[in-house]
This record gives structure tokens, C-alpha cells and sequence, in this order.
């Protein structure tokens, strides 16, 4: 959550930051700011409540600052309301010194206690205003930026990532990172650049330098340091980042979530590429070759994920049992970390996550390492901190994803566990027939994702239908209950309509009370092992004159009269038809939320990578 992006070189860095917003944008949009050092070595503070607009106009008012250093920031309010006081950056009261921040600093109480009694003031509600006045405060003793913010580093307990400029020491940038992601991008000629996500600095520079917990980093156009609180100078690998620039753009389309909607066929077919071996019945994954003795040991697996990621999960558990004969649990994340789990020998914990950097699965995946615990990762975004602290795990390869709805990183997870229990599956109990079997319908499902977009202007029509409901029930049973918690949750997210997802079964234990002519009902009906029993729970939906709406994966001729509508998908695998069942109501969330004029890519409240808890 909230962007990060700073610049120093020999160009004007004013419109490089604000280009840099605009890709970070999705990270939280309640305020925008930046802080340029002009050519006298002052530093001057633009800031602006609201979204990066707001900061546009006011800066085409009053003029873009000129200078070539600066640091720039879209924030996701945590403390303190979003207005100006409160947006970022936060300047010392000489206003030598500006300061932005991802993250949550815990002791921020005692620190502002503390810096009040040695005659600091307050400006705004902030946490992060504390470590403004810390750097004031250590630049008594420290003569560079970088030893200052270190030596006040050393007082903060919490996550951060931030990004400091001074007059007192211009043409710097200091960066640093405690459990929130930042990266520095090594442009050509005396370039660099910070920020919380590649996409801020693709358009200047492909290579990249992730920091880790516990780094700090100097950037001039003389070069870049990178330093540990700990351990002094430390070398960190550069990657580079392979995504096109035109997938950081909406390619004609009105929204990014359509977009990523429609690119899930390519997509899908990204994550199977070169994986699969379909006269063996088995794929190929190049990130686990060298971890088969670890995953012959394992005899019960953990997932831990939030969000989408978690009912991904869901679906992962089912095929990884049935298929795999492995036992599985699946884990909040932000549960997972505070409760004590149980991690015998043979258990692997798998982490799921688009960004990588999600807080509370990063938390979970640590306390597993702690215990001693083989893990796992599968995740979207190369380099990023859970791919680089898992043992072992499978790439997405699905691009990026800048809609705060996820969309094709949710099915692209699916498709990546079908991968993986096959993997296991094929080492343990599955045939090679049924492995045959999962393969071909591997194969086959970008093509059949295809045929399901070619439903979008029905689900146009049935989203202007339903989209003055004020409630939702979904309902779905073994592999399509995690659809019908992902369909709600897609349909809360971007069209505030309250929804819930139910297993079918379990409507009759409290959610049927609601059910009445006004209460639409999706009911996710493939023709699948427990078909005839939600047949059955859709009668007991029409008894109480419930409005359904059926997602099924053929004719269905047993629903005739039984439900208002009918979505048909084509039939595959039983455990690859989530994919398939959960494209309808992506697309019905959008353009019910389009229809409300909801903003469909930016949500209220919301942001697209979680990294605070």
C-alpha cells in the first residue's frame, strides 16, 4: 500500500515522479505529494488530498518545481485522515528535510512523546511525521543524510519503506525498507530511481535492485550504496524486470480490470507454457527440480494466503486431496502468525500472493521458517520478498495486475496449484491416465476462457438487471464454493453491493431467512460430482421466490423454469471448472459497478498490494 517514487540525475525530475505516481496510483489513491530540491538546494513541498489529480492541477497552477532530485508519494490512509496535513511528504520544521513512508511505525506514541518533550511540534496526525523529526534530531551528530536516517532508524520499531531527501545534503536520495517493498532502478548516465513497485521506473530502466529487511540505501548521480542497520555495506543481486511497457497500459480497453479480465486466455496460457508433458501425464517445473527430496517428505501441506489469494487456496486444497491424497489446510495468513500452529515434520507451508509483498502472508511465511517448516511460494511478481524467503515455489508469469480486483493472477493461482498437484499427484497416487486427462484440460483452457468472454454482453444485460440489488447470496458447492466466496467478494469490491458467498448446503442453516423476491441468488451449477444435490438447493431457493441466476456447464435442462437466468460455460475437468465458472461473474461485478458508476479500478478504501496489517 501507497507509492513510493524518487529520482535523482541530470533531468528534470518533477514530470519523472508524476509519471511514477500515475503507475503507482492503484497502491492508494486518498492523497498525493512531492518534494523537489530546486536549484538553490531548497526543498519545495507540493501535497494534495485526493487522488493524483487533485496533486496534477494544482501543480499546473502554480508550476512544476524545477530541480533535478525528488521524492514523490500516493497514499492509503492508515494514521490520520486524508487531507493535506496528513498527506505526504512530511517536512522538518526547517523544512530541510522531507520524508515518505509505506508502512506502520508502532512506537510512533512514545517516539512523538518523546521528540515533544525535546520542543518538536506537530503538524500532522501521522506516524510517520516521527521519523521527520528523528532524522532532525540525529543530523546533530550525524554529518551525512544516510548516517542520520540510520542513526534514527534505529529508534523505530514498525514496517517501513521510505525515501528521504535534505537540503543539508543535496543531490541525495536515502531509501529504506523494514517489512515494506522498495527497489532502486540503475538507470544509464548518473540516473536512479526508488520505489515501492517496478512499474514506477520500467519506462527509464529494466534493471533492478531489491532491498531487504534491514536495508538502507544512498542514491546520488555519483552511484548507489546499499547498507545493512547491522552489518554495514551489503551487495544486493540487480534483476531485471522482462514485463512490456504496453502491459502497464489499458490498451484501448475502459478499465484495467477488463483488460485483465480479457487477457486471462494469454494469460493462462503464460503459466502452462513449456510446463506441461502430455504423453506422461506430467508437467515440468523448473523451481522445484532441485527441492523433489523435500517434496517426497511431505506428507501434509499448510496454505497460508489472503483475500482472492486464500480462495485460490480453497480450490488448491480440494484438488490436492482428491487427486494428490495429500492432507491440506488453508490458513488466514493474518491468523496463521498469531495463534500456534501446528507444523510436524513433513509439513510444508505454501504461500500464496500476486505481489509478493502481501504484510500479513510475508508474517506467516516467517513465523513457518522459524519453526523450521520447508515453504513454498506462488506468486506474480519476479524478485519480489516472498519469492525471494520461500525455498522453493512456481512463477505466474501473468504480468502485471494494476486493477485492485484481482482477476488474472486469480485464475492464473489456480491454474499454477493444478500444475503443482499434478507434480505431487504423479509421484504419489495419480495414474497416468488421469494425469493425461488433467494435462489435455490444461491445455485446452485458454481456448475455453475464450468462448466464456464471448458472454459479455449477456452479463451486461443480467448486471443492468441486478444492479439496483442492494444484497447478494452466492452459492456453490465442493470446488465452487471458493467461486462463490471469490464471486461476492469481486462484487463487494468494486460495486459495493453487499454479498456473501455460502456452501449451498449451508444456506438452509441461516442465510434462507433473507431469501425473498428481492434477494438475487448466483448459483455456481457445473455439471460436476455434487450436481444433483444443488439442483436441489436451487428448489429450495425458488420455493421462497428467490431471483437465481445459474452458472452451469451445459444445456442443464433439469433448471427449466427453475431459475431467471441461465450462464452456460463449457465443461472441462472438474477441478479446472472454477476457471471457467468464476470469468461470468468477474464480469458481472464489473459492469454492475460501471453501471452504478462505481470507480472500477481505484475502489474506495481499498489498494491494490496489502503491505501493512
Amino acid at each position: 500500500m501507497c507509492g513510493i517514487v524518487g529520482y535523482t540525475g541530470s533531468r528534470q525530475a518533477g514530470p519523472i515522479l508524476i509519471e511514477g505516481l500515475r503507475r503507482l496510483e492503484y497502491r492508494g489513491y486518498d492523497s498525493a505529494g512531492l518534494a523537489v530540491q530546486a536549484g538553490d538546494g531548497d526543498l519545495v513541498v507540493v501535497k494534495r488530498p485526493g487522488k493524483l489529480q487533485a496533486l496534477e492541477a494544482a501543480l499546473e497552477e502554480h508550476g512544476m518545481p524545477e530541480g533535478t532530485c525528488g521524492i514523490a508519494h500516493t497514499r492509503w490512509a492508515t494514521h490520520g485522515a486524508p487531507n493535506e496535513a496528513n498527506a505526504h511528504p512530511h517536512a522538518s520544521a526547517g523544512s530541510d528535510i522531507a520524508l515518505i513512508h509505506n508502512g506502520i511505525i508502532e512506537n510512533a506514541s512514545a517516539l512523538r512523546a518523546k521528540l515533544t518533550e525535546l520542543g518538536y511540534a506537530f503538524r500532522s496526525e501521522t506516524d510517520t511525521e516521527t521519523v521527520v523529526h528523528l532524522i532532525d534530531e540525529a543530523f546533530r551528530d550525524n554529518p551525512t543524510l544516510e548516517d542520520a536516517v540510520a542513526a534514527a532508524l534505529l529508534q523505530v520499531e514498525g514496517a517501513y519503506g521510505l525515501a528521504v531527501v535534505s537540503s543539508r545534503d543535496p543531490g541525495k536520495i536515502v531509501v529504506a525498507r523494514n517489512g515494506s517493498p522498495l527497489l532502486i532502478g540503475l538507470g544509464a548516465n548518473g540516473e536512479f530511481m526508488a520505489a515501492s513497485d517496478a512499474t514506477a521506473v520500467i519506462r527509464h530502466t529494466r534493471d533492478v535492485v531489491y532491498l531487504d529487511d534491514g536495508d538502507y540505501a544512498v542514491l546520488s548521480p555519483e552511484g548507489y550504496q546499499t547498507y545493512h542497520l547491522e552489518r554495514g555495506s551489503v551487495r544486493r543481486t540487480v534483476h531485471q524486470v522482462n514485463w512490456d511497457l504496453e502491459a502497464l497500459e489499458k490498451g484501448g480497453y475502459p478499465h484495467f480490470m477488463l483488460k485483465e479480465i480479457c487477457e486471462q486466455p494469454s494469460t493462462l496460457a503464460d503459466v502452462v507454457r513449456g510446463r506441461l508433458l502430455e504423453e506422461d501425464g506430467n508437467v515440468r517445473l523448473g523451481g522445484l527440480r532441485a527441492h523433489e527430496d523435500t517434496l517426497a517428505g511431505v506428507r501434509r501441506i499448510v496454505i497460508t494466503a489472503c483475500g482472492t489469494s486464500w480462495h485460490a487456496g480453497l480450490i488448491g486444497e480440494y484438488m490436492l486431496e482428491e487427486l494428490a491424497g495429500i492432507p491440506v489446510e488453508v490458513e488466514y495468513a493474518s491468523e496463521f502468525r498469531y495463534r500456534q500452529p501446528v507444523l510436524e515434520d513433513g509439513t510444508l507451508v505454501l504461500a500464496i500472493s500476486q505481489s509478493g509483498e502481501t504484510a500479513d502472508t510475508l508474517a506467516a511465511l516467517r513465523e513457518a521458517r522459524s519453526r523450521g517448516a520447508p515453504t513454498m511460494g506462488i506468486v506474480n511478481v519476479v524478485g519480489s520478498s516472498i519469492a525471494r524467503e520461500t525455498d522453493f515455489g512456481i512463477y505466474l508469469h501473468a504480468g502485471p495486475e494494476i486493477g485492485v480486483a484481482s482477476t488474472k493472477a486469480f485464475t492464473s493461482q489456480i491454474v499454477a496449484l493444478a500444475l503443482f498437484t499434478i507434480y505431487l499427484g504423479r509421484r504419489r497416487r495419480m495414474s497416468i491416465l488421469e494425469g493425461r486427462e488433467l494435462v489435455a484440460a490444461l491445455r485446452a483452457l485458454p481456448g475455453q476462457v475464450e468462448r466464456v468472454l464471448e458472454l459479455d454482453g449477456l452479463l451486461t444485460e443480467l448486471a443492468a438487471a441486478y444492479q439496483d440489488a442492494r444484497n447478494f447470496l452466492y452459492l456453490g458447492r465442493g470446488y465452487q464454493f471458493p467461486v462463490a466466496l471469490e464471486g461476492a467478494l469481486k462484487l463487494k469490491e468494486v460495486s459495493y453491493i453487499h454479498a456473501e458467498g455460502y456452501p449451498a448446503a449451508e444456506m438452509k442453516h441461516g442465510p434462507i431467512a433473507l431469501i425473498d423476491e428481492d434477494m438475487p441468488v448466483v448459483v455456481l451449477a457445473p455439471r460436476d460430482g455434487v450436481y444433483a444435490k444443488v439442483v436441489s438447493n436451487i428448489e429450495e431457493v425458488k420455493a421462497r421466490n428467490g431471483r437465481i441466476l445459474a452458472v452451469v456447464s451445459d444445456e442443464a435442462p433439469e433448471l427449466d423454469g427453475k431459475v431467471d437466468h441461465l450462464v452456460r460455460v463449457p465443461h472441462t475437468h472438474s477441478a479446472l471448472l472454477p476457471v471457467l465458472t468464476v470469468v461470468p461473474l468477474q464480469l458481472l461485478a464489473y459492469h454492475a459497478a460501471v453501471l452504478r458508476g462505481c470507480d472500477v479500478d481505484q475502489p474506495r478504501n481499498l489498494a491494490k498490494s496489502v503491505t501493512v496489517e
